[in-house]
């Protein structure tokens, strides 16, 4: 769908396989694809007929289980913790390992034996006491593509605490997403709208448009898992990536922390000034980093018995405050805000041990950040701040349509029932809510308008403008809502391990914005006139009647704006069996089924879009070569499906308004930048409804096709680890995957007429046209049949093939190489070093469009006529080929830890967009990937440059407090290079005038910035 600015405010085809067959080699049995999302596994080899004991260290909670007959023994659904493994014969104690650590859907090896022989060849430990900790390295019973990064690492490595996507950076495969959609992130080459968010095995993702999560406090994180491929069949409803977080939990011990940590503007590097290519000063800092930033934080945690062995309590807090300046670009109306943030998360957890059978956990939490402004007039000019103008507050709000910062308040249930030694039950509810607020205060009267200037004068002589805050502004009552439960049963028969489950979520949301003062105003050149010509041919009139003495003054300005509103929800089931097949003692089989359901209700209850049967057949190979956990081969495929956001609903099935109207004008008020003199009486002034949005809201079975394909992918992946000697682990995987099937919306109704034409029927198709939004959810590169409704009630089938309906099949593919080489922490020291290679390639990025940071999610402009579809085959925007990460601690002493979090990247792609020379057929202006009258396929304008980032940190922990004092210096971009990492990209105007913001700064990297701290860790 079409977006009026392209300059965001910062703000069957059938697999060949249907069921999936996988062999793994266990060194032990059981895989972790069989456990769900927040807890662990510990299985291994013993004695036939022994008993092998799983006791938690911190709960005490117990679980004995009798070693089957071919000498495994597996226990299933354990939370995450710490764990004393023993094995019993005739009731003694003969062999244990201590510190045994689980990991989220993880299985750990703690084995009974000797070697990985045959089970008839093994030799147990039944005759002499054992202690110890030397368990493999390398999960052989995984087939994913994960990355765990625990508690110690998160309290060790300089990682910002922004967000749970800043610790999943750390993972290969992804990349930062456009600045403008927030600390989202894009993984394996998809948008950042398509992944997955869990806290405690409750979906956190925003659910309006699925950018980003509701968050929680950084020091309640117990680990964080992020699966970039090759997940079971557990997970769904992402084609991109998976954050998996567990948090903390009480034990039979009270502890706890408090904590400050103050980021001093005084040792903060000021952010860089935006400026054009020739020069020109555009901005003073940049959208995203303040200047004169100041970041004080308080934080604490504590955790206990509430009746020990039984009912324990976990609570944490962040409080975070930040202030610092910014400055609006230059142009009309600029001012200068002063801008307090606000932080508030906390997190209390219970968990009631029943029995050692029967456990219940419940968990709260909440997110809250809100950004006071007060803003003033600036002049340029002469650098000074100027008279006071009012004040912008929002509440869980970044500002932009897809709202990377969704906050809110979540409370879940869990149960998990260990039936018997075999038959597990994982049951889970839990909803969750957020109020989005947006509220702009003045001095006086009613607020001024934006403003926008394209005219080449506007580099030395803009328009004025008294707006401040944004150009929009949020609807009163927006809010949004999540409820959802699940159930898992698990069975193991045998060597087979089965598992099945269902989900049921309801996402809701309320939202909706308008202008600020009701219209937008854009001045534009006159240039040729044919801007006007076509306004002319869009009001059903005759171009011959530009007349260009109607605008003697060369420029034309445009009264506009974009206002949507509805509440709308989005309801989500799913359902999942799966088959890990212990094979033989080095083989295991993985065989996943999963299916999943959507339904789109538009905000008066109608569905508008949904889809059954989307089945995902999922993949996966793992072969322990040696039998020893040495060296894992392993290999996976699998489909993935991700349904539509809630917020299409609110553009594309919601009463949107969408006028458009070209004046003449002879003067601008020196005041409020709007146009005096308007021509409102020529032909061109006639109001236009850009995409048909006339406020009349669309009948819910006109705005998808008929049988809506799904949004899938393929991917396909293989790898191996090896453990080598000195507590190395090396290891590489290779990862393609291709989109089979998007949904998008087209805003063409030229085959729909054509068809009507040639069917007689042209004045039936023309008033379901009419009565339509303009626009339609469809899957481009198919076969598609739309409806049309010329009268309520009546409804027009039009059946159209992919040749008649001129779209381009999507194309997006993505292949990468990753290398990782890892130290166990031992000898004083940890490192990780990782390469990784990867494309990002075809004529859409998914979901999303970057390249102009588009915030409507699924509705982008990109298939809204074949002609906007021209020259886009390209590397896509989300595109780093080059990736090296560098962890590592050094802790000399037991007192002095360094450490150090790098990143190194190449840049992503930059394209030039402009007017398309044979005409612009739909209006949409300087939309297409044509610059200087030629074509200019994506990613044809060069590349951003590399970035590095250094991150570095050193702590104290003196010894004479018994190291519970921990005094520490992060400092975040070491080198304070603040390299370009986007631009702006559309070069022209709709005459086809090059812009003077042509390839200006669009974002940079962070400025260094140190953060000092001082924690206690105690006990009572």
């Amino acid at each position: 769908m079409k977006l009026q600015n392209h300059m965001a405010v910062p703000k069957h085809r059938a697999i060949a396989f249907a069921v999936t067959l996988a062999l793994s080699l266990g060194y032990g049995s059981g895989s972790a694809l069989a456990q769900s999302n927040a807890t662990g596994v510990i299985f291994g080899q013993a004695e036939p007929g022994e008993t092998v004991r799983v006791e938690s260290i911190g709960t005490g909670l117990k679980r004995d289980l009798t070693v089957d007959s071919s000498g495994r023994y597996r226990a299933a659904s354990l939370p995450i913790g710490t764990y004393k493994v023993s094995l019993l014969k005739d009731g003694a104690v003969v062999g244990t390992r201590d510190n045994v650590q689980t990991q989220i859907s993880q299985g750990t090896d703690v084995s009974f034996v000797t070697s990985a022989a045959t089970q008839a060849g093994a030799k147990t430990l039944s005759a002499v006491q054992v202690v110890g900790n030397a368990l493999p390295a390398i999960d052989v019973s995984s087939v994913d593509s994960r990355t765990v990064i625990n508690a110690n690492q998160l309290s060790q490595l300089p990682i910002a605490r922004t967000s749970i996507s800043s610790v999943a950076l750390l993972a290969p495969g992804t990349v930062p997403a456009a600045r403008g959609y927030g600390n989202a992130l894009s993984f394996g080459g998809s948008s950042a709208s398509e992944n997955a968010y869990y806290i405690n095995g409750f979906a956190v993702t925003n659910p309006l448009t699925g950018v980003s999560s509701r968050q929680l406090p950084y020091d309640a994180i117990d680990q964080e898992q992020v699966l970039i491929g090759g997940y079971g069949a557990e997970y769904g409803r992402s084609t991109g990536g998976v954050i998996n977080v567990v948090t903390k939990r009480g034990t039979n011990d009270w502890k706890g922390d408090v904590q400050v940590l103050w980021s001093p503007s005084s040792l903060a590097q000021q952010p860089r000034d935006i400026h054009r290519k020739n020069g020109s000063l555009f901005q003073t800092g940049n959208p995203f980093s303040d200047r004169d930033p100041d970041n004080l934080q308080y934080s604490g945690s504590i955790g206990g018995p509430l009746i020990k062995d039984k009912l324990f309590f976990f609570g944490a807090a962040d409080w975070i405050k930040q202030t610092g300046v910014f400055h609006s670009a230059q142009g009309p109306g600029p001012t200068v805000n002063n801008d307090n943030n606000k932080t508030t998360r906390w997190l209390t957890k219970f968990d009631w041990n029943i029995t050692d059978s029967h456990i219940i956990e419940f968990t709260g939490m909440g997110d809250t950040e809100s950004t006071d402004a007060q803003i003033y007039k600036y002049s340029y000019t002469t650098g000074q701040t100027g008279s006071y103008l009012g004040h912008q507050y929002t509440k869980n709000y970044n500002g932009t349509q897809t709202n990377g910062t969704p906050g809110g308040k979540v409370y879940t249930a869990r149960y998990t029932g260990y039936i018997t030694d075999d038959f597990t039950v994982n049951a889970m509810y839990g909803k969750s809510s957020a109020d989005h607020v947006q509220t702009v205060t003045g001095l006086g009267g009613a607020p001024c308008p934006a403003i926008t200037d394209d005219r080449a004068i506007a580099g030395t002589n803009p328009a004025p403008s008294c707006l401040f805050g944004g150009t929009t502004q949020l609807a009163p009552g927006s809010k949004d809502s999540t409820t959802g439960w699940n159930l898992n049963l698990e069975y193991r028969l045998g060597s087979h391990d089965l598992r099945a489950g269902m989900d049921n979520y309801i996402l809701r949301a309320t939202w909706g914005n308008g202008p600020v003062a009701g219209t937008n105003w854009r001045y534009e050149d006159l240039g040729n006139g044919s801007a006007i010509q076509q306004r002319l041919i869009q009001l059903g009139l005759s171009p011959s009647l530009f007349n260009p003495a109607q605008f003697p003054n060369g420029y034309y300005v445009n009264s506009t704006g974009l206002t949507t509103g509805a509440s709308a929800r989005t309801a989500l089931r799913s359902q999942f069996v799966e088959d890990n097949w212990q094979v033989s003692d080095r083989w295991h089989a993985y065989i996943g089924l999963r299916n999943e359901q959507f339904t789109n209700y538009n905000g008066v209850g109608v569905p508008y879009a949904k889809a059954r049967h989307q089945l995902d057949p999922r993949l996966g190979a793992s072969w322990d070569v040696y039998g020893d956990s040495s060296l894992k081969i392993y290999a996976n495929a699998g489909r993935y499906h991700l349904g539509l956001p809630t917020s299409v609903a609110i553009r594309g099935a919601g009463a949107s308004t969408f006028p458009s109207n070209y004046y003449s004008f002879t003067g601008i008020d020196p005041v409020s930048g709007v146009p005096t003199g308007l021509n409102t009486t020529a032909p061109s002034a006639g109001t236009f409804f850009n995409n048909g949005a006339n406020g009349t809201p669309p009948d819910g079975k006109t705005v998808s096709v008929k049988d809506l394909h799904s949004y899938y992918q393929d991917e396909y992946i293989l790898g191996f680890d090896k453990q080598l000697p000195n507590n190395w682990v090396v290891g590489a995987k290779l990862m393609y995957r291709k989109l089979r099937s998007l949904i998008d919306d087209t805003c063409d109704s030229r085959p729909l007429q054509a068809w009507g034409d040639s069917h007689g029927l042209h004045d039936q198709v023309l008033a379901g046209v009419n009565a339509s939004t303009g626009c339609w959810l469809f899957n481009p590169g198919r076969a598609n049949t739309f409806v049309v409704s010329p009268t309520p009630g009546q409804y027009l089938s039009i059946p159209l093939n992919a040749s008649e309906i001129g779209e381009k099949k999507p194309k997006r593919a993505y292949y990468m190489m990753d290398l990782y080489a890892e130290h166990q922490f031992s000898d004083k020291w940890y490192g990780k070093i990782e390469y990784t290679f990867s494309r990002s390639y075809g004529n859409s990025e998914g979901q999303l469009d970057s390249d102009i940071v588009q915030a409507d999610v699924s509705t982008t402009e990109s298939w809204d006529f074949p002609e906007v579809m021209e020259n886009t085959n390209g590397p896509l925007a989300n595109d780093q080929t080059h990736q090296l990460r560098i962890l590592g601690t050094y802790q000399p002493t037991p007192e002095w830890r360094l450490s150090t979090v790098t990143r190194i990247a190449s840049g992503t792609p930059i394209s030039c967009i402009g007017a398309r020379t044979p005409g612009d057929p739909m209006g949409y202006g300087a939309a297409y990937f044509w610059c200087n009258g030629q074509p200019s396929p994506r990613g044809s304008g060069g590349r951003n440059p590399w970035t590095y980032t250094f991150n570095v940190s050193a702590a104290w922990q003196p010894a004479f407090l018994d190291h519970k004092l921990t005094l520490s210096a992060d400092v975040f971009n070491l080198l304070g290079k603040q390299r370009v990492t986007q631009v702006f990209e559309s070069c022209e105007n709709a005459s086809g005038v090059k812009s003077i913001n042509c390839f200006r700064p669009r974002s940079f990297q962070d400025p260094r910035y140190v953060r000092l701290g001082a924690r206690y860790d105690f006990s009572l």
